[in-house]
């Protein structure tokens, strides 16, 4: 297989594994990850993970942004915790640190987009997630009340009013007061239960309120 077959395979993916290349190929596997290593030397390939990879963005007719790429390094998983806050516009910086939420065993990866810190949770944690529109992609992002758990529960320590109140926190009023609760209470963790009551105890001065619903 040379390169010119390769981007007529795969220039329509944003990202592509070995696998699909070992059913497009006629090639033994040995020979294609000689290409592979033959074409991430020259530019044209850009490992994203073992066995993952995404053509160079001159070859690649589809653009890939790093949201994007991180549901599917590791999945399933959705994008949450900070990443997801500043998404919802809920703490006023834009994170570039992106955590996502598994069910599986905890990973990161590193490669020229971006860091992909993927956190575990038990599988009945595993909820509170939507597709959302970023860019011309469709990406998993955890709905705001369920970033603000995920984010308190993978954080370690009491969630102290203080400690919140250091989060700066915003748009306070969109969050949803009986979701948030309901999700808490899915969790039974009372440390959690703490931190939801700090959270709108803290948050009863904004000119908003809270929305209940």
């Amino acid at each position: 297989m040379n390169f010119d077959t390769l981007v007529r395979a795969v220039g329509a993916l944003p990202c592509f594994d070995f696998p699909l290349l070992a059913q497009i190929s006629t090639q033994k596997r040995e020979i294609i990850r000689v290409q592979l290593s033959r074409w991430m030397h020259q530019g044209k390939v850009i490992s994203l993970r073992r066995g993952m990879y995404a053509l160079a963005e001159s070859y690649r007719r589809i653009p890939l942004t790093p949201a994007f790429l991180a549901n599917h390094l590791y999945s399933p998983s959705y994008l949450s915790g900070l990443w997801a806050l500043g998404f919802h516009d809920r703490i006023p910086e834009k994170v570039v640190w992106l955590t996502n939420v598994t069910a599986c065993v905890p990973r990161r990866f590193q490669n020229p987009f971006g860091v992909f810190d993927y956190r575990h949770v038990k599988q009945e944690f595993f909820f509170g997630y939507r597709p959302e529109v970023f860019g011309n992609n469709e990406i998993l992002v955890a709905e705001p009340e369920k970033a603000l758990l995920d984010h308190w529960h993978l954080t370690p320590g009491e969630w102290t009013t203080q400690r919140l109140e250091q989060m700066r926190f915003q748009n306070n009023g969109l969050i949803k007061e009986t979701r948030l609760r309901n999700f808490a209470q899915r969790w039974g963790s009372p440390r959690l239960t703490r931190a939801v009551e700090r959270f709108f105890q803290s948050s009863e001065g904004e000119e908003q309120g809270t929305v209940t619903l």
